[in-house]
């Protein structure tokens, strides 16, 4: 059986890189790994930490381009490649527009497909953004619908997708962290193993919502700043994205205090070590809801929105939105009161047991004998 996998962007790669590297192991699959770079350096750098070589590198990452470019420019090179290769089925992971030009590409040539990560909605159409939208264009392409959570199936099952086509799995990022979080790492930023983890409370931020730019951002970033201020045991570790207009508002709120570290962005091994010595995680990303618990620190989204609710209902993440007022209460909940810092520490974490990416494969190995 040959399968090929699609992904472009880092949280793809890792997400991905279990699924590659079961495909890899398993007799009877013929792998192949075409990926777009629709972000290059920070993709270069997940697969280096999985060791895989790619047998397609489209580089289409260009500086400043529009989603219409990234669009038409990963559709091009991949209708080449699934032509010369003609894989029985194609995966892709997520919520990218790779992801969405992976599956047109696929369903052009009338290649099955198979979607990682299947039934995430906000029910917001524009947030996140593109995501929310490329997510459910996916679908409507998609004959495997690998749903990580009971919660992604139901939300599939209510857009009329039929239960035969939709398996529940587990998140394939928790089988990552199993890879590469290590009780002894050093990391290769001085600053982070001289840190005192034990008598220190880290906070760990990340941001980079395009929708959270410009006000949001300003509101949760003074917030996170009174907070450290406030309480002497804790520090701030921000790797910060690239994005140039997140900088600028980083630099203009949180420079100049001897306990917030803006730092330059981490790779994905030095990041998941950081996230599991962490306190506490104060996030607008998607991928730290579910990374977060699996080490038992309490995650803080400060979004609108996430498609993400199953870690909100089982405690190990709460939704603050992006409010100074908000933001600040909740941060100082959670470090004035330890019987509610425990109570979302010690939650059990829904997005699964490590075992995905072998769920992912035995499925479609069950389901092409079958055929």
């Amino acid at each position: 059986m040959k399968i090929m996998t699609v992904f472009g962007t880092r949280p793809e790669g890792i997400k991905m890189a279990p699924v590659v590297k079961e495909l890899e192991r398993r007799q009877g699959v013929e792998s192949i790994v075409c990926i777009t770079a629709q972000h290059r350096e920070m993709l270069d750098q997940v697969l280096k930490v999985f060791n895989i070589e790619p047998d397609y590198d489209l580089n289409i990452f260009k500086p400043g381009q529009s989603l219409s470019e990234v669009t038409t420019r990963a559709l091009m090179g991949l209708e080449e490649v699934i032509a010369k290769e003609k894989p029985d089925v194609l995966l892709v992971q997520g919520d990218t527009t790779t992801v969405f030009a992976g599956a047109l590409a696929a369903f052009y040539q009338r290649i099955k497909i198979g979607h990682v990560e299947a039934g995430l909605r906000s029910g917001n159409l524009y947030s996140p953004y593109p995501e929310e939208a490329n997510r459910k264009l996916t679908g409507v392409l998609t004959d495997y619908h690998f749903a990580p959570t009971t919660r992604n199936k139901v939300n599939l099952l209510n857009e009329g997708y039929p239960e035969e086509k939709i398996y529940i799995t587990g998140n394939t990022v928790i089988d990552a962290l199993k890879y590469v979080v290590k009780e002894d790492y050093i990391f290769n930023i001085d600053l982070l193993n001289q840190m005192d983890y034990e008598n220190k409370r880290v906070i760990l931020l990340t941001a980079h919502r395009r929708e959270n730019i410009g006000e949001p951002m300003e509101n949760i970033f003074n917030a996170i700043k009174d907070i450290v201020t406030k309480y002497e045991d804790v520090e701030l570790v921000w790797p910060m994205h690239l994005n140039p207009k997140v900088r600028e508002i980083a630099y203009k709120v949180l420079s100049n205090h001897d306990r917030i570290h803006l730092i330059e962005p981490l790779d994905y091994e030095p990041m998941a070590n950081l996230m599991s010595k962490a306190h506490l995680i104060v996030t607008d990303s998607g991928g730290l809801q579910e990374e977060g618990p699996t080490f038992g620190v309490p995650v803080l989204v400060v979004r609108e929105e996430t498609e993400r609710p199953e870690g909100i209902e089982a405690g190990t993440a709460k939704l603050v939105g992006t409010s100074y007022e908000r933001v600040f209460e909740e941060l100082d909940l959670l470090l004035s009161n330890e019987e509610e810092y425990k109570k979302m520490a010690n939650a059990v974490n829904p997005y699964g047991d490590g075992k995905a990416s072998e769920r992912i494969v035995d499925i479609l190995l069950n389901e092409n004998k079958l055929e």
